[in-house]
């Protein structure tokens, strides 16, 4: 295992230089010029050149990128141009909310989708298959920014149970609780989204391996029901579901800049879209990278999952 860990590990050094040399070059071409984001009334164009020239947009694209490739490989992921923190403070002030609303998110979409998934496999072409089925539908239909003004109307402005948004209530102690209060709505609506999938691909694994022979033999036994479904079924056909969830992350980060918008959320989603709107290109890269290696990471952990789960599989 441990080899095979080091061998993935290699591998995606040369998938991160080509993630990060497509998104500078992208960057770099997009229209619009970060230094003249700050033009005012009383800067001249002598002004904006300087201001350029500290930024380093006067030399050529391939020089800027090599000269940001050699501050990452020192640990440095540059400096905003909005603001001019260093990039890595920006980020490690938004990646813990992030990390919390996507794990709580996909950690609820599996609760979901899994009992949800197995009821409609058991009970095929019943009501509850149907009703299954129409979740799954909507999940994968709805927009995630529709799901959540649907939630901050139904569950914070109607049924007051809720707070609309943000991460603790304005003028209160704060505290986990109040944390969690406010993490209930925006993870819900996320994991909806992702849950809807889930669903489908668990209720068409659970069907195949229910027709296996071995499933078969187990209720020739005399097995109860519960027995066969939960140590003999569901375990086989959870394997092509966790490789699932390596592949969700990506998905869950890309909603989450959708949800920590509707509500006030301050992640890595906000953060992209205040960085875009500002041109600010150091923060996008360096969220670009840290969200690739989040995803990179991801799938090497399904991977190690999946062998937890079926002993078959070595990857020595």
């Amino acid at each position: 295992m441990q080899r095979y860990l080091l061998r993935r590990i290699l591998i995606t050094l040369p998938i991160l230089f080509g993630v990060t040399v497509l998104s500078y070059a992208i960057l770099s071409f997009t229209p619009g010029d970060p230094a003249q984001m700050e033009i005012s009334p009383n800067m001249s164009e002598a002004d904006v050149e300087i201001k350029r020239h500290a930024f380093g947009l006067d030399q050529p694209v391939y020089l800027r990128y090599v000269h940001w490739l050699n501050e990452v490989i020192r640990g440095n992921l540059g400096y905003s141009f909005s603001s001019g923190a260093p990039v890595a403070q920006r980020i490690g002030e938004r990646v813990t909310p992030t990390l919390a609303l996507a794990v709580s998110a996909l950690l609820l979409s599996y609760l979901i989708a899994v009992p949800a998934g197995v009821l409609a496999a058991t009970r095929r072409y019943t009501w509850i298959d149907y009703l299954a089925t129409l979740f799954a539908f909507l999940g994968i239909s709805l927009p995630t920014f529709f799901l959540g003004l649907v939630g901050i109307y139904v569950f914070a402005l109607q049924l007051r149970w809720l707070p609309t948004g943000g991460t603790m209530t304005l003028g209160g102690e704060g505290g986990l609780g109040d944390a969690a209060l406010h993490l209930i709505l925006p993870a819900t609506v996320l994991a909806v989204a992702g849950a809807g999938a889930l669903t489908r691909y668990v209720r068409s694994s659970m069907l195949e391996v229910l027709g296996q022979e071995y499933v078969r033999t187990a209720r020739a036994k005399g097995l109860d029901e519960i027995t066969v479904l939960w140590r003999h079924a569901l375990r086989n056909a959870l394997l092509p579901v966790i490789t699932l969830a390596g592949l969700q992350i990506p998905v869950l980060l890309a909603g989450a800049v959708i949800t920590e918008q509707v509500f006030e959320w301050p992640g890595m989603g906000r953060l992209t879209i205040e960085a875009i709107s500002q041109r600010d290109y150091p923060v996008l890269m360096g969220i670009t990278l840290i969200s690739a290696v989040l995803v990179i990471a991801g799938n090497l952990f399904a991977d190690v999952a999946y062998s937890l789960v079926d002993p078959r599989i070595h990857y020595d």
